[in-house]
């Protein structure tokens, strides 16, 4: 039998990988978990993600992507005159508003890099690369220090199950960002 030409097997691959973390947690995730979900045979699964390690990468990228996307959907970063601690506040706003199950799988991954180190060097991007963003509206120090205190913020949220609180975010981030 030929083989069937299938280009977006991999991308159903980390997709399915993705649903299998969220319902069941990183302890359900295998190869084979991953390839029912995704309704591919187990040895495509293992084609293209030769571990473990290397679809939860996958995966994590993914994951990472959305937020980027709520950034760049906001777009208030690039107007100088906008006000920073607003936009933070108002990005996490989105990123937390309504169902919860996306961001938990995210933070379920990002903090998988603890135990896993072939995840940390994907965890340390998505903490560089907005940091990298946040530089362009202040100093590299106060944009670290933006990114923990927002990560931190959006830990506290997700472990109290309490409501995400802008006002409250937005003095916060306020308090760090050096005054004009």
């Amino acid at each position: 039998m030929p083989r069937r030409y299938d280009p977006q097997r991999r991308q159903r691959i980390i997709d399915a990988a993705i649903r299998v973390v969220g319902d069941k947690g990183l302890a359900g995730l295998t190869h084979r978990s991953v390839a029912a979900e995704a309704d591919v045979p187990l040895g495509s699964t293992t084609y293209h993600f030769a571990t473990l390690d290397e679809l939860m990468v996958a995966a994590l990228r993914q994951a990472n992507e959305g937020f980027a996307k709520v950034i760049a959907a906001r777009g208030g970063l690039a107007d100088p005159r906008a006000d920073l601690a607003t936009e933070l506040a108002g990005w996490m706003g989105e990123w937390l508003a309504g169902d919860r199950t996306g961001v938990e799988l995210e933070y379920e991954l990002y903090l998988a890099a603890l135990r896993r180190p072939a995840l940390r060097p994907v965890a340390a991007e998505w903490a560089r690369d907005l940091a990298e963003r946040l530089s362009h509206r202040t100093d590299p120090v106060t944009a670290r220090a933006l990114v923990a205190l927002m990560d931190g913020m959006c830990l506290q949220v997700l472990l109290t199950d309490e409501s995400y609180d802008e006002a409250y975010a937005r003095e916060v981030l306020a308090r760090v960002i050096p005054a004009a």
